[in-house]
């Protein structure tokens, strides 16, 4: 169950009358099929001798995985011959309601009282499992556990008080910028796993995207194997409707293995989580497909701690493989590099279509996004009012007097950018510099927001606006590996770690360019190049991919 929990200014365990409210708006209960399958896919099962192993629930709630964990503690000690008190350690349970422990309290002792256990020895066994208090918080360090499971609250730091905030910041280093709470139950989790230790969460993915995530993720990669991904968006997980965007993660404490990643439909339910669990456990195909969900075996988990990708399993499985077997598009080795146009600041100052405005070695041929629409470059006429000279150094506006009337005339609202307030001297800089190498070298260009990639060659000439992003190269032929970046598999790699916008409008911004794997041009056929320049040209989009998964040794680009 996931639930606000804090106090107004201190990390005491009281919750004020002021946030009871936000307490029951936040709590959300996982369903018992889900628990059950968290459960198995750590390995926690009846049939191992559970009383000599610790399981540790950060945020129990009202009980959803303790009601369970108890039925299966009641289980392994019967099939061990051991008397329920032997397993009065096995457990450790936290929450910082009061209602919330009573229930866990009740309704752990009823299952165990159910299953047969004397009274006396399930109150003793509870009031040991299940604690009032802060899990982020705890004075003294935990005893290792060989399990950590549960549903971790996901509440956005800014909405915990600042005395409860900032000491949840000094406790869990990766809850940086605007984290949710549940970073930090991530963190501190993963920290408390004895080695070989599994962690079992079903929580929000964001993390493993969005920025805050980042230090989180970079935990991850560093110190622990990612061993399965189930991502859940639309499964009816919880006992209500909620957009929390959930995914079972299973993370171990040990070098990165093998690793599973899995995804769902609306109709995965209990019955398909038992198939999946049987292809996990026991199966060893590559992929698996099914009506209500679709599953891949991964050599390993995505290596670095930025934004990992999303795509269907058989797509990371094949991101992966090229990732393993490809440099990436930037590469010193190709004097490949992947840039930004220039961003002024006052483009309604800084960029004309008057030749006659100022000095004409002031006017710089400028490339915008509308010049691109067709797949050729086709030139509109723009031009920046260019205040550098070939040096890399803002000219004398005296040397310019037309260029320095035309400056003055708007000298208010330059002055007013913040990179004139910075350097007053300076106001009439454009943000950006101007490298003028870069007019004169053939690149492509791509426009920042389009639903499908589109590389655009620029055979020299102009400089490209802020809102294109473009390649250059000192080995590639520029129109290969254009075909090759206008295929569905260079697009598999931006779609898969791209912001998407509303409509499914990729964003073709430089981070995300970097992210595509690209053959060694020198290992590539004439007869492939070939195909991806004549792709190109024609903007044949199937035929620079038929061309592309030659060049990538792909049989096909799966769904």
């Amino acid at each position: 169950m996931a639930q606000a929990m804090f106090d107004i200014e201190t990390p005491a365990l009281s919750v004020p009358e002021s946030l009871k409210a936000a307490v029951q708006h936040g709590e959300v209960f996982t369903r018992r099929w889900v628990v059950d399958a968290i459960l198995d896919l750590v390995g926690y099962t009846a049939e191992r001798d559970l009383a000599a192993l610790r399981i540790l629930e950060p945020a129990c709630g009202q009980g959803a995985f303790l009601g369970a964990i108890a039925a299966r503690i009641s289980a392994s000690c019967r099939t061990h011959n051991r008397s329920l008190l032997d397993a009065i350690h096995a457990v450790e349970a936290f929450d910082l309601v009061e209602q919330n422990i009573a229930h866990s309290r009740e309704a752990v002792s009823a299952q165990l009282i159910s299953d047969g256990w004397e009274s006396s020895d399930a109150e003793k066994v509870v009031c040991s499992w299940i604690k009032h208090g802060d899990f982020l918080l705890q004075d003294s360090p935990m005893a290792p556990a060989d399990f950590v499971v549960g549903n971790p609250p996901y509440i956005r730091l800014e909405d915990v008080p600042d005395g409860r905030m900032r000491a949840y910041r000094r406790a869990c280093p990766a809850m940086t910028g605007r984290a949710d709470t549940y970073v930090g139950f991530y963190e501190l989790g993963l920290r408390s796993l004895s080695p070989g230790g599994k962690l079992g969460f079903i929580c929000a993915d964001r993390w493993m995207r969005n920025q805050y995530g980042r230090a989180l993720r970079q935990l991850v990669t560093r110190q622990y194997s990612m061993d399965l991904v189930l991502t859940m968006h639309d499964v009816d997980a919880f006992q209500e409707q909620v957009s929390a965007y959930p995914a079972i993660t299973i993370i171990r404490n040990a070098p990165q293995g093998e690793a599973i990643a899995a995804d769902t439909t609306r109709d995965f339910d209990e019955a398909a989580v038992q198939e999946l669990l049987a292809w996990v456990t026991d199966c060893k195909e590559d992929l698996t497909r099914a009506a209500s969900y679709h599953a891949a075996r991964l050599p390993h988990w995505f290596p670095r701690e930025d934004s990992w990708p999303a795509a269907s399993p058989a797509r990371l499985a094949m991101l992966e493989d090229l990732s393993d077997r490809f440099r990436l598009l930037e590469d010193e080795t190709t004097g490949t590099r992947v840039g930004i146009g220039i961003a002024t600041g006052a483009d309604k100052i800084f960029l004309t279509d008057d030749r006659d405005l100022v000095e004409s070695e002031r006017l710089l041929p400028l490339a915008m996004v509308r010049d691109t629409t067709s797949g050729e470059l086709e030139w509109k006429g723009t031009f920046l009012v260019n205040p550098w000279s070939a040096s890399g150094q803002l000219v004398d506006l005296e040397d310019y007097p037309r260029l320095a009337a035309y400056f003055a005339e708007h000298r208010e609202k330059l002055g007013k950018r913040y990179v004139a307030v910075k350097q007053p001297s300076r106001w009439y800089k454009t943000i950006d510099k101007v490298d003028h190498s870069l007019t004169r070298h053939p690149k492509l260009l791509f426009p920042d927001m389009k639903l499908t990639i589109h590389p655009v060659l620029d055979g020299g000439g102009l400089y490209p606006h802020h809102n294109l992003y473009f390649i250059v190269s000192d080995t590639w032929d520029l129109r290969a590996l254009g075909g090759l970046l206008l295929s569905k598999v260079a697009e598999a790699f931006v779609e898969a770690y791209a912001v998407k916008m509303r409509g499914g409008t990729l964003r073709f911004q430089a981070q995300y360019l970097r992210k595509i794997r690209v053959p060694d041009p020198a290992d590539m056929s004439e007869e492939v190049k070939i195909a991806l320049s004549k792709a190109f040209d024609e903007r044949d989009v199937q035929a620079a991919t038929e061309a592309a998964l030659r060049a990538y040794g792909l049989d096909q680009l799966p769904d």
